[in-house]
This record gives structure tokens, C-alpha cells and sequence, in this order.
């Protein structure tokens, strides 16, 4: 099974298969509102989202089936969207209701494929698959305790494995985000590194000299469960769940989730310089990376208050190995046990489908979670009842910079 395989995910191939089997968040259940149609552009095929003039969210194809334009451009009508072109009007479940000028003759003939939508926890999440959809994962300590649950996401110009090996490279840390706190000599030492076949997918740790352990999960196949970098003075470590999904074969979004266990003032100041903060960042760091790798910009004449410095840094260190890396030339060592492991599961799997055998059921078991130098996740506060979740739910906050959600809404309009 060759690296290739990996990292093609349009219709018809092992990687869009394997990833279309599985949820996958598309979009910020924010961003799309009531009697409103949106493009949506995943694994490189174009659909239409949309949420009915009742709130809740349609998924279906991009395109109408009669001279084919664009659905998103047309109007929502209840549950149903209706063409721009010639009104041709489609019901949530794809099926074809309208006519106009061929007086509906037809219409029982003409079906365009729907898509299972869940919101869960500020995204919206679709199953691009065949058949029944499985159930939607759950988080629980993403979900009930009390706090601020921020949502998070970017867009990146390289190809979705590329960030996914990544996650998996804890050496990186030293060099590629010196500047953090989090880092420090030695961080990422091979021989300190290892990484196993868990439930879920892989187990990632790191022993510093003192013994303590920082433990990241990955999720088969593109789920990453960890404590990201401190980047705020008050929030330090937040334990963190990311998904990196493929735009096309060039492009991707990372969609976040960040618990955040604060309550009272803590949490009211902590959103207060969140807001600031995204009005603060007026640099798209894509615009940046895309200056400094070609040259004609250094990252040390770039304003941190002005742009997500990480995500800048990473940009660097991602995009520089082209929008999709030749790993026909790489030469891995000791500090790479991550990403071999994370290879070897990717290249199984999908081996098993193109031989039309089962893949692994991966399950995240309760409790599994990260940690880092002794710090672990709250527990989730279980409800017992309806009207004790509602009492307990984490509050969600939008934590995107502005110049973010512009560059991603284009991206994944299929504009970028």
C-alpha cells in the first residue's frame, strides 16, 4: 500500500473511502443560519448545506441534476432548496417536488443524493458514506462540565496527512515553536518517544528526565485528543480535539475544541480578551507562510500580536515540504516512532478495504484521555436527566479571528 494511497482522497479512492465511512465535521454550525445554503467543498467533491427556514441542517449534492448549477445559489423553502436556474425544487431527502416549466412531469424520476447531518458541540458533522451511517461518536468531557467549550478552526494549503504526521512529532516542538513556553531542551528526545496500538488508535508519549509523562491519543483515522500549547497566561494548557479533514487533495481544515474549566469571573474575563484577541489578529498567517517560504519575508519581522503565531509556525513547517510531500526521499529515525505507527495503521486499513476485508472498529474506551507533566482532563459531570444535562452543558464560544473565518468560509466555498 503506497503513500499515495494515503493521501488521495477524492471519490473512488482507498483514502476517500476509508475517511467517508467515518463522521466528519464540515462546517461551524454558526456560520450557516436559518433559510440560508452554503457550498461546501469535502475530499474533492462539492455539496450543498443548508439549514431550513425550522433550523435544522440538510446536506445534499452540489449541483442540479437538470442543467447543473449551483443548488447553494438558489433558495431554501421550508425544508426544501429550489434551483436559481429554472426552480427545480428539492426536498431534504434529495427527492425532486417541483417543475415549474415542465409542470412537475417528471419529478418523480429526478433524485439527488442527501447526506446524514448531526450538530454536535458547535459543528456541523456529515457521513459521506454508503449505507446506514453508524452512530456519531460522543465526548462527554467536551460536553458536560462547567466551563467554556471554545471552537476552533483554520485552513491549511498542504495536503490533510501532512498535518495529521505531524501531530505525531513531538520533536518539532524544540525547533518549529522554540518560542513557546512549553518548550525546552530535549523535548522530543527519540529515545524518550513511544507509541502503541490503543482502542482508538495510538498512544504518543514522551518521558522527561524527572519521569513525568506527556501522553497524546490519536484516533483512527484523522481524530487528535491532546493538550495544545499554552498560548494564554490565564488558560495555559487546554485539552484539545482536532480533526483534520481534506478540503482536496491540496488543501485542508483542522476543526478544534478547546474545554476550558473556568467559571464566574474567571470565565467572563477569559472571554472578554478572547473577543479582543480576534479583532487583534488582522494577519491571515496562510498569507504569511506563503511571504516567508517564498523568500520575501522572515517570520522574525512578523508581529505575534498581529497573527496566530503557532499556526504560522507550523504553516512554515508543513507547506515547506510541498502541498503534498514526497516521502519516497524521506529518511526517518528514532524521534519519528509516531509517525511510523500512525503509517503502519493507515497503510493495514486501508490494505484490508481494498481487499474487501473489515477494518477495525476503533472505539475511544471511557476514560482515555491525554496528559501532560502530571496534568490531566476534568472529568465529565454525567447528567442523569434532561433537565440536569441542560444545566451542566459547557457554554460554546466562537474563538476564531475574523481574518480565519473569512480565509476558511472562501476554502471551503471551493474560492481559495
Amino acid at each position: 500500500m503506497g503513500y499515495d494511497d494515503i493521501v488521495r482522497t477524492g471519490p473512488g479512492t482507498l483514502a476517500g473511502r476509508y475517511l467517508r465511512s467515518l463522521w466528519q465535521p464540515v462546517y461551524h454550525s454558526t456560520d450557516v443560519a436559518s433559510g440560508q445554503a452554503k457550498p461546501v467543498r469535502v475530499m474533492g467533491e462539492t455539496f450543498t448545506l443548508y439549514r431550513g427556514e425550522g433550523g435544522a441542517p440538510h446536506l445534499v449534492d452540489g449541483y442540479c441534476p437538470h442543467r447543473g448549477t449551483q443548488l447553494s445559489a438558489g433558495s431554501v423553502e421550508g425544508d426544501a432548496i429550489r434551483c436559481f436556474y429554472h426552480g427545480w425544487k428539492f426536498d431534504q431527502g434529495g427527492q425532486c417536488v417541483e417543475q415549474p416549466a415542465e409542470e412537475s412531469r417528471f419529478c418523480a424520476k429526478i433524485r439527488i443524493r442527501s447526506y446524514p447531518v448531526r450538530e454536535y458541540l458547535g459543528l456541523v458533522f456529515a457521513w459521506l458514506g454508503e449505507g446506514a451511517p453508524p452512530e456519531l461518536p460522543q465526548y462527554p468531557e467536551f460536553e458536560y462540565f462547567e466551563g467554556l467549550l471554545e471552537i476552533d478552526s483554520y485552513h491549511r494549503d498542504c495536503n490533510y496527512y501532512q498535518n495529521l504526521e505531524n501531530a505525531l512529532d513531538m520533536s518539532h516542538v524544540g525547533f518549529v515553536h522554540g518560542d513557546n513556553e512549553a518548550s525546552f531542551d530535549g523535548i522530543g528526545l527519540g529515545r524518550s518517544l513511544s507509541a502503541k496500538e490503543s482502542d482508538w488508535g495510538v498512544e504518543y508519549s514522551f518521558r522527561r528526565k524527572d519521569g513525568q509523562l506527556r501522553v497524546n491519543q490519536f484516533g483512527m483515522p484523522n481524530i487528535f485528543n491532546m493538550y495544545a500549547l499554552p498560548t494564554d497566561p490565564e488558560i495555559r494548557w487546554q485539552e484539545s480535539l482536532f480533526w483534520w479533514v481534506p478540503i482536496d487533495d491540496l488543501s485542508h481544515m483542522q476543526f478544534s475544541l478547546h474545554r476550558v474549566p473556568a467559571t464566574g469571573d474567571a470565565a467572563r474575563s477569559i472571554k472578554a480578551r478572547r473577543h479582543a484577541r480576534r479583532s487583534e489578529i488582522d494577519l491571515a498567517h496562510q498569507k504569511l507562510a506563503a511571504e516567508i517560504l517564498g523568500g520575501r519575508l522572515r517570520i522574525r519581522d512578523v508581529d505575534p500580536k498581529r497573527c496566530d503565531i503557532v499556526r504560522l509556525q507550523d504553516d512554515i513547517a508543513q507547506l515547506g515540504q510541498q502541498r503534498i510531500a514526497d516521502r519516497s526521499k524521506d529518511h526517518p529515525g528514532l524521534a519519528d516512532v509516531g509517525v511510523i505507527a500512525l503509517r503502519k495503521l493507515w497503510r493495514r486499513e486501508l490494505s484490508a478495504l481494498a481487499k474487501g476485508k473489515a477494518t477495525k472498529k476503533w472505539q475511544r474506551p471511557p476514560g482515555m484521555g491525554p496528559s501532560a507533566w502530571g496534568l490531566a482532563g476534568t472529568p465529565a459531570r454525567l447528567p442523569g436527566t434532561p433537565e440536569q444535562a441542560a444545566g451542566c452543558r459547557a457554554e460554546i464560544v466562537d474563538v476564531r479571528p475574523y481574518v480565519e473565518i473569512d480565509v476558511q468560509l472562501k476554502a471551503l466555498g471551493g474560492q481559495a
